[in-house]
């Protein structure tokens, strides 16, 4: 029997649930210091605040671009994740960066992701990092992700007694 499908409040509860483990369970995102902001259905914002451990340049204090790589990978892969119906984990497949400016020294940056476009196993993002004002972004990205739906319990079953 499939399951009904999940009511607009019941998938925004759950990606508002799933949306904290998208930073809190990634080793890498969690080790940076980023935040999850927000979250719609194909739309996500998380932050990165600023950490003196994350300079890329020691003389400009300017973050490197690195970490803004990673913000803007984090935050659309949750974007392309609340797009499907159910929500499913994905993996990037595509990702270009325009970077258009170093960060502001001490100012959090911030990524808003919107996914514009989903088939049956991929979506399309773009997103934005900015300082303050996101009509002056310090980079823009353009991403593909594709499904990487979770293993059943039998497929999961059969693996543990091989």
């Amino acid at each position: 029997m499939a399951d009904a499908p999940l009511t607009k409040a019941d998938k925004l509860e759950r990606l508002w649930s799933l949306g904290p483990m998208m930073v809190d369970g990634t080793p890498h995102a969690k080790e940076l210091g980023m935040k999850f902001v927000a979250v719609e259905i194909g739309k996500t914002t998380m932050s990165l605040p600023y950490n003196t451990n994350l300079i890329g340049d020691a003389d400009t204090r300017v973050i490197a671009g690195g970490a803004v790589t990673t913000l803007l990978d984090q935050c659309s892969g949750l974007a392309a994740t609340s797009a499907f119906d159910p929500p499913i984990p994905v993996a990037t497949l595509d990702l270009r960066i325009d970077y258009m400016r170093a960060a502001q020294p001490n100012e959090t940056i911030v990524a808003q992701a919107h996914c514009y476009k989903v088939t049956k196993h991929i979506a399309f993002v773009r997103a934005v990092a900015h300082d303050g004002d996101s009509d002056d972004p310090i980079a823009t990205s353009q991403a593909i992700f594709m499904t990487t739906p979770m293993p059943s319990s039998k497929n999961a079953d059969a693996k543990a007694s091989s």
